[in-house]
């Protein structure tokens, strides 16, 4: 059993890319899903699906590399907020990733978004991770 199921999440990512992997399977929640669906939009992953199953959901994530280099799309991973310290941020607080150039991913009261959204919104919330 898992402590934190986010950083198993990141983890599991970071894991299959480093491997080359096209395709990983993480057990599924409503809030994977979420971060899965961001990653989507911000063109990290090329998509996912939640694949249901008896004793629990899988969550399956196509990665995406570049063509020429066969790098991953995504360089970095990484936790921010852990279940030890919760780290909350107010709108004009939240972190700027590599100076707008990547994001972080922060839970709302209004939902899952990223640090942009937050910031047009005027909301805070828990800062989950940064990606870039």
């Amino acid at each position: 059993m898992f402590t934190d199921p986010i950083a198993d999440f990141l983890t599991r990512v970071r894991n299959a890319m480093m491997a080359g992997h096209k395709v990983v399977e993480i057990p599924s929640s409503k809030l994977k899903a979420e971060m899965a669906r961001i990653l989507q939009e911000q063109g990290y992953i090329q998509s996912y699906k939640v694949v249901e199953q008896a004793p629990q959901n899988l969550l399956k994530v196509a990665l995406k590399y570049d063509r020429a280099t066969k790098m991953p799309a995504i360089q970095k991973l990484e936790r921010f907020s852990k279940p030890g310290l919760r780290r909350y941020k107010g709108s004009l607080e939240l972190p700027r990733v590599k100076n707008g150039l990547g994001i972080a991913i922060v839970s709302t009261s209004k939902g899952v978004m990223t640090d942009k959204q937050a910031r047009k919104e005027n909301v805070g919330g828990e800062v989950l991770c940064f990606v870039y």
